[in-house]
Formats: structure tokens, C-alpha cells, sequence
């Protein structure tokens, strides 16, 4: 049998892989990565792993506490509006947020970048984010990876994905066994969607034909690309801050599943969380996903924030120091709800009026 041969040469080039576009990206982030460090992080970008010292940091005894996540198809909307500065924040978000509910504070953090045709400019704006959504939550970027992957990805399609380590003291850590009944729920308001839902959301923009550089329906003031590409809030300072004041028992960062689905993650046996969906004022984004869009209440509280990014489940008689002490790190709180005995009845439960007027603020 002849074999089959080519005749003209074949390069990684040719074959959409592009070595020296990825070596211009490393160089165009190195600054952002280095602006992040903290104590702790040693050495730079470039090595084949990345070192971190907690004792450098200030632990004694720590405990690691490993997140991992992505943005999902928000990035869709990204990449059909051109706009690719803010996804990384909702990166880092995604992560750092769930592990300051652990009472962790994060140390670094790593991400995942695979595209179809690596654009140095896109891919630098992304890091970019990254890099911001480190220097809020206060960890160090110490490394990742770029992966162009012709055949896997269309075009300029990219993907992301995240991991950070953190850490808390041994004994320190919030697991939620510490939650009782009379304790308080803070609810912490969100940024808007944050970076969950989107495939409901993009659903909705294509059922209704809007495109993405129209008027926001909802906020005509912008885009509706900018109005849904506002970044996922980062809650970690000021949350160490309300820990280290005491009266913190648990914490639950609200992402996809809702109130209903992440407040029982934080709920020992036999406890519920009964809400007051009248305590606080939902984005006006929710309310035209729910009347234009047709999208069922139930479904908008399982799939949405619905304006409540994160709660604390607080001691009583430190509830209204500690919404006092989120407040003025710049967090726009609400007293939503309190524990109860759950009885028969569901982990979370929406009781209009449970709230005693003058509560929310």
C-alpha cells in the first residue's frame, strides 16, 4: 500500500496555533499579575508552578480551603458584544466569594483561558479583569494557562475558568453548626445577575429580538450588553471584617440555585430560613425578566440572585452592629429574614411581612 505523503510544509502556525501571539500575551500580563502580589507569593509569572508561604502571610496553623469555577455563558454575551474587560472579575468572583463563606480569606488564585484564535488585545483585556478581581479580593494572580485550540473553539469563542486557595485558622472556620434559631439573615444586595442564569437570559434577548447594543429595556441609560456585563460582586473584605468583629454564624453565597438552594448548604437539621421577599427592592433587570421575559416566579428565585448576592446569618444581638460595620465598607444590606424551626416544612420559606417594618436598609 503507497502511503500518503504531503508535499508542502505543515506548521504549528498553519494548523491555527500561534506560539508567538501566546508569548505576547505572557508578556502583556506579567505587570497585572505582578500588581496583585501579596504577602506570601514568591517568585513571578513564567515557572512551571507557582509558591506561597502562609506563615509569610501570618497564619500559625491554617487550613486550605480549594474553590473552583467559571463564568458559564455570560461569556457569550462578551464575546457577541465585543466586550471583554469585566468577565475576569466575574471569574474571580465566582471562586473568592465562595471561599470567604468559609470563613477563608484568599491567598491566590489561578485561571484557564482556551480560545479558538488567540487575540493578544482580547486575551489581555480578560487578564485584565482577572487582575482587578484579585486586587479586590486581596489574593495574589501567581500563575495559569493559555490554551489556543483551533477545532475545539469557533473563531474568537473563548472559555475561562478559575481556581483559588485560601485559608483560615484551625477552629476558625465557618461550617455552619454554629447557626440557632433567632438568628438574623443580612441579606448583602448583588451587582445585578452576577453569573448566573444566562442561557434563561440569552433565551429571553432572542425570543424577544433585542440585540445587545440596543437600550437596555430595563436601564436605557446603557447598553443592555452593558447592563448585563456588570461584574459579579466581590464581598471578601468587607465579610473578613464582619468575621474578625464576631456575631458571623454562617455565610451563603447566592449563585445559581438561588435563596432556596444555597441557603440550606449553610442550615443544620431541623432549622429553616423563613425570607421576606418584601424586605428589599430586586433590580429593575429581574422584573423585565419576569414580565417580559415570562419567566415564572419560581423559576426567577431557583435560576437568579433576585438582588441578594450573599447572606449572613448573624447573632441577634450583633445584627444591626454588623449590617452597621458592612455598610460602611460600601455594602448595600438589608435585614431579609431570621432561623426558625423547620418543622415539616421546606429549608427556606418566603413569608411576606416576617420582616418587622423598619428592619430593611
Amino acid at each position: 500500500m503507497t502511503q500518503r505523503r504531503l508535499n508542502a510544509p505543515r506548521t504549528y502556525k498553519d494548523a491555527g496555533v500561534d506560539i508567538d501571539a501566546g508569548n505576547a500575551l505572557v508578556e502583556a500580563i506579567k505587570p497585572l499579575a505582578k500588581a496583585t502580589a501579596r504577602s506570601g507569593s514568591l517568585g513571578g509569572l513564567g515557572g512551571f508552578g507557582a509558591l506561597f508561604d502562609p506563615k509569610a502571610a501570618g497564619y500559625r496553623d491554617p487550613l486550605l480551603v480549594s474553590t473552583t469555577d467559571g463564568v458559564g455563558t455570560k461569556l457569550k454575551v462578551a464575546i457577541e458584544a465585543g466586550r471583554h474587560d469585566t468577565v475576569g472579575i466575574d471569574l474571580v468572583a465566582m471562586c473568592v466569594n465562595d471561599l470567604v463563606v468559609q470563613g477563608a480569606e484568599p491567598l491566590f488564585f489561578l485561571d484557564y483561558f482556551a480560545t479558538g484564535r488567540l487575540d493578544p488585545a482580547h486575551g489581555a483585556a480578560v487578564v485584565g479583569g482577572i487582575a482587578e478581581g484579585c486586587r479586590q479580593a486581596g489574593c495574589a494572580l501567581v500563575g495559569g494557562e493559555t490554551a489556543e485550540m483551533p477545532g475545539m473553539y469557533a473563531g474568537g469563542d473563548y472559555d475561562l475558568a478559575g481556581f483559588s486557595v485560601g485559608a483560615v485558622e484551625r477552629g476558625r472556620q465557618l461550617d455552619g453548626t454554629a447557626v440557632a434559631e433567632g438568628d438574623v439573615l443580612l441579606g448583602l444586595e448583588s451587582s445585578g445577575l452576577h453569573s448566573n442564569g444566562f442561557s434563561l437570559v440569552r433565551r429571553v434577548v432572542a425570543d424577544l429580538g433585542v440585540n445587545y447594543d440596543e437600550p437596555a429595556p430595563f436601564q436605557p441609560e446603557v447598553t443592555l450588553a452593558e447592563a448585563l456585563l456588570v461584574p459579579t460582586r466581590i464581598y471578601v473584605r468587607p465579610l473578613l471584617a464582619a468575621i474578625a468583629a464576631g456575631g458571623v454564624h454562617a455565610l451563603a453565597h447566592i449563585t445559581g440555585g438561588g435563596l432556596p438552594e444555597n441557603l440550606p448548604r449553610v442550615l443544620p437539621g431541623g432549622l429553616a430560613a423563613v425570607i421576606d421577599p418584601a424586605a428589599w427592592r430586586r433590580a429593575p433587570v429581574f422584573d423585565w425578566l419576569a414580565e417580559a421575559g415570562c419567566v415564572p416566579e419560581a423559576d426567577l428565585y431557583r435560576t437568579f440572585n433576585c438582588g441578594i448576592g450573599m447572606v449572613a446569618v448573624v447573632e441577634a444581638g450583633r445584627a444591626e452592629a454588623l449590617a452597621a460595620l458592612l455598610r460602611e465598607a460600601g455594602e448595600r444590606v438589608v435585614t431579609i429574614g431570621r432561623i426558625a424551626p423547620r418543622g415539616s416544612g421546606a429549608a427556606v420559606r418566603f413569608e411576606p411581612g416576617c420582616v418587622e417594618a423598619g428592619a430593611a436598609g
